[in-house]
């Protein structure tokens, strides 16, 4: 079928999961590409910058994208937002396809569609993040999968698992009790009248820095730690205070050259009077 019939400004159709009946028609009405056409497109996208061509190419596998979508809805997540991020993975497997790969675009694109797709539902199938290492990436879609039956994993299963996916059994094991789990509001409102109710996070988790008396207690010692160090300051010889102020008291700290420039020593002089300071320092804050 001709492309002829693609008209040159169309646009991409707007997903939406109010109507994607609608959306499903209007795929459904824009024509197929033969391999030739797909290959002419290509060439006049990847020498000509031609974005016409890498429109038409976009539209004529929008239907494909579908089908991949659909497959998973499973994790709980709008078909229209799976099927948006698998057009997002078509369009960048349109930029990087080449008719010297001989084959069709569909199979080309393919991974690039479902890499969108797999990262949007890791984004987004819990509120935290539950997967960030590449093999925890792996299991997270084949987990499900490689379970024969309902429950945990027995050790054979695990150790099963672990080498089909080439993986640690820790991980397997990490990423099934992630997988277990689910989200929990941290001050949801507690049902007393049900005994199946589950207990907020904000009952027993407390912040100790909120605690007025823990609050008080730092500032106390915070304080006391400050006089101490200024007392302990008091005992060193001018040039000591003074070597200690420029390297560690002040923002912009002194380098040893410069001190060493200053009082007419050598740097090692310098590092040897810093490090003897703050020897007496700590001695001085120990005794008191």
């Amino acid at each position: 079928m001709s492309t002829a019939l693609i008209p040159a400004k169309t646009a991409l159709p707007v997903v939406s999961s109010n109507d994607l009946d609608s959306y499903f028609r209007d795929i459904n009405n824009i024509p197929m590409l033969t391999a030739e056409e797909e290959s002419a497109l290509s060439d006049r996208l990847q020498q000509q910058g031609d974005l016409e061509a890498a429109q038409k190419l976009v539209l004529s596998n929008l239907r494909f994208v579908i089908r991949i979508a659909r497959g998973y809805t499973g994790y709980g997540l709008p078909l229209a937002d799976l099927i948006q991020e698998g057009n997002i993975g078509l369009m960048k497997a349109v930029k990087r396809f080449d008719s010297v790969h001989k084959v069709r675009l569909v199979s080309f694109a393919v991974h690039w569609i479902r890499a969108e797709i797999h990262e949007f539902v890791i984004r987004n199938w819990r509120i935290v993040k539950i997967a960030t290492t590449k093999p925890q990436r792996k299991l997270f879609f084949k987990l499900r999968s490689s379970k024969k039956r309902l429950g945990w994993f027995s050790h054979e299963e695990v150790q099963d698992v672990a080498k089909t996916l080439g993986v640690k059994p820790e991980t397997v094991l990490e990423m099934e009790a992630r997988l277990s789990n689910y989200d929990v509001a941290f001050d949801a409102p507690a049902n007393e009248d049900s005994e199946d109710s589950m207990v907020s996070p904000s009952t027993y988790l407390v912040n100790q820095n909120l605690d007025p008396a823990n609050a008080a207690e730092s500032a106390d010692w915070q304080q006391n730690q400050l006089q101490q160090l200024t007392a302990s300051l008091a005992t060193l010889d001018e040039r000591s205070q003074d070597i200690l102020q420029q390297r560690w008291l002040n923002e912009d700290k002194t380098t040893l050259q410069e001190l060493a420039k200053k009082y007419q020593v050598s740097a090692e002089r310098i590092r040897q009077l810093e490090a003897n300071a703050i020897k007496k320092l700590r001695g001085g804050m120990l005794e008191a």
